[in-house]
């Protein structure tokens, strides 16, 4: 490792830059939290080859090809298509896979076929993923079509309407069935009176066998047992050290649940996880989040390991002591809030190690367990990330997007004055308040809304949060500092949602990815609901196309409205309405102004995204090999890091 002075900033490569982020107060742990740590992060380490492979059944593979070149290539490595195989490489290790993390297309390589057959066989032939009998010519003939043409599995997650979404999708969840086949397959096994749902095909692969739909449990002893053999030996570690019983619970309900593949015993270990709010250290570890299988069923392998900023949780706790007036002052239908909040749980945290679906990239607050009737009836946990925003912000400022998004100086200069804070309530409104609000009608499928469902559920968590913003009941209860502070957030909201964001989507593509339907959604609403009023404009400066918002008071009610139509759809599981919200609002892209933004922010050299490499955790021992201490490096580069991780943590190739 390189001994460097810490910056936020690293590499930057294809449309990437990685960030750094600080394990801030990390010290003032104590021995026993961070052995805690350390143990959990190893943890969260050995799942990586289960999220490469979810994301495409050749990922593993060629990620192993294309490491061995760059390990072992033998001709010119300054020659410009050894160059763009190392970009690809990267690609691949930032995406868990070769489709992009958030546009879900397959990378387009530099180098050519000629080029990628001769660097295959300049490798030693052991040192390759060959199947049984297979030979380095089968190898490449393999993977030629999967990496050179456009047609073979082109995307990762296909939610186009009017295709079959299982079909069409290249992730890994399905095998030889058909997206009715799923539904209908899953339809069989819900009970519409069940109050106390499992969730269903969370942690499986569908497939055939002998004719029938059958589907495969990802435990110990069946698909991806090596990785989760690691992941459970590291969480026995974990449990040794566990800051209190209900904790020690928590780790061993898990590993329970890793062990038989049950949904009942991740139930379980979710009510457990929720009902455990004492300790400083906290982690998530699992098949979590579903945004990357079509149906939105199937979880993806994600681990964060974290600990308690004490100060910024002060923040959050005033937040969720107030969670029931929130839910009474709602702007929803009476029939859809809950009467009685119940067990929310909000901190901000430090990440200390990602994992899975949550590295390179990753979310700065996060809300769980997803299950409604464990949210109704125990209550949710929800961090904002704090050191992972830091990070953000400062390898933000001064790159002169204000400048050239933001409509004028005054504008500017409120958004420099309130812009942090009111993201960062926001982003707790959102994750501690908005996932937890309402409730699903008696008998409604928590899947009724099927492939909408993750873009719908994002844009209620969003309204919850804009609504809110501009309460003067933040300003009372001391989490913004005066009235005007929110419209910092509404207008960089919707500046986002109707610009900027189409900076991350590739020319002809339309909006795939859920985060970003789900902006569009309200801030194109909105827009096209204000028309009448005159509420928001989008005018044309000098060429430029900027946003003005004119009525600040009139788009909160505009929120407010589309708020209370979000949550009738989310609890009345009404899927015409849902499918027709989305595609009408949150899908297609004026070819025009999409060129027109894309230039704007090409012109500034600005990644569109960003990443992170973790910093590492090591352990300082006595002479007998006890643990004094953990102290944290973060010299190491993002391919040491990802050579590292390929050759230490892998278990499935």
């Amino acid at each position: 490792m390189r001994n460097t002075q810490f910056s936020y900033t690293d590499e930057r490569f294809a449309d990437i830059l990685m960030l750094r982020y600080k394990l801030d107060n990390f010290s003032s742990l104590s021995l026993r939290q961070k052995k805690l740590v350390y143990y959990l992060s190893e943890a969260a380490l050995y799942g990586r080859d289960i999220t490469f492979d979810q994301f495409g059944r050749y990922n593993l593979k060629i990620r192993k090809v294309f490491e061995q070149i760059y390990l072992n290539y033998k001709g010119d490595r300054t020659a410009d298509e050894f160059m763009e195989l190392v970009v690809y490489l990267k690609r691949v290790w930032f995406s868990s896979g070769i489709y992009h993390h958030y546009g879900c297309d397959k990378f387009v390589p530099g180098f050519s076929k000629a080029f990628f057959i001769d660097a295959v066989k300049s490798v030693d032939g052991s040192l390759l993923p060959l199947d049984e009998g297979q030979t380095v010519d089968g190898l490449c003939e393999e993977l030629l079509p999967i990496i050179f043409d456009p047609d073979v599995m082109p995307v990762k997650v296909n939610k186009k309407d009017g295709f079959d979404l299982v079909e069409t999708s290249a992730c890994n969840f399905y095998d030889g069935v058909t997206q009715s086949e799923v539904e209908e397959y899953y339809a069989s096994k819900k009970n519409p009176d069940d109050k106390e749902p499992l969730s269903y095909g969370l942690n499986t692969t569908v497939k055939k066998c002998d004719g029938r739909v059958v589907e495969e449990v990802w435990r110990i002893g069946a698909k991806y047992g090596a990785a989760i053999e690691k992941i459970v030996y590291w969480l026995e570690m974990a449990s040794t050290v566990a800051e209190n019983d209900k904790q020690r619970s928590v780790i061993d309900a898990l590993i329970k649940y890793y062990k038989s593949g049950d949904l009942a015993d991740f139930n379980e270990y979710c009510i457990k996880w929720v009902d455990e709010k004492e300790s400083a250290v906290d982690f998530i570890n699992g098949f979590i989040e579903v945004y990357d299988d079509p149906l939105g069923m199937k979880g993806t392998w994600e681990g964060l390991v974290e600990y308690r900023d004490v100060e910024g949780t002060r923040r959050t706790r005033v937040i969720s002591d107030n969670a029931q007036w929130f839910e009474d002052h709602s702007p929803v239908d009476s029939r859809f809030k809950k009467q009685q909040v119940k067990g929310v749980s909000a901190n901000v945290i430090c990440a200390a190690t990602l994992g899975g679906g949550e590295y390179p990239s990753t979310a700065i607050g996060i809300n769980l367990p997803n299950a409604d009737w464990i949210r109704a009836s125990h209550g949710s946990k929800s961090v904002t990330i704090s050191n992972i925003i830091s990070a953000y912000n400062e390898a933000s400022r001064g790159n002169g997007f204000d400048e050239e998004f933001v409509i004028d100086e005054e504008t500017i200069k409120l958004i420099r004055q309130y812009g942090d804070i009111c993201d960062i309530i926001h982003t707790d409104l959102h994750e501690c308040l908005g996932h937890g609000s309402g409730q699903l009608l008696p008998g409604v499928d928590p899947d009724s809304l099927k492939a909408y469902g993750n873009t719908i559920e994002e844009a209620r968590a969003d309204l919850f949060g804009l609504y809110y913003a501009a309460d003067k009941k933040l300003v009372e209860l001391g989490l913004l500092p005066d009235a005007e502070a929110y419209k910092a957030e509404y207008y960089s909201y919707m500046m986002n949602g109707l610009l900027t964001q189409l900076a991350r989507i590739k020319k002809g593509n339309c909006i795939e990815e859920a985060h970003m339907r789900n902006r569009a959604l309200v801030a194109r609403w909105c827009y096209e609901k204000g028309r009448e009023g005159n509420v928001v404009e989008l005018v044309r400066q000098n060429g430029k196309t900027y946003v003005r918002i004119n009525d600040y008071e009139q788009l909160r009610n505009l929120f407010a409205a589309l708020l209370a139509e979000i949550q009738r759809i989310k609890s009345e599981g009404d899927y015409a309405a849902a499918r027709d919200i989305v595609e009408n609002y949150a899908v297609n892209i004026d070819p025009v102004l999409h060129d027109e933004i894309l230039c704007r922010y090409n012109s500034l050299g600005i990644p569109p995204y960003k990443g992170f490499i973790n910093p590492v955790l090591m352990p300082v021992t006595d002479c007998d090999g006890k643990i004094m201490d953990i102290t944290v490096d973060y010299s190491e580069t993002y391919e040491h890091q990802m050579l590292r991780y390929s050759r230490d943590y892998s278990t499935l190739i």
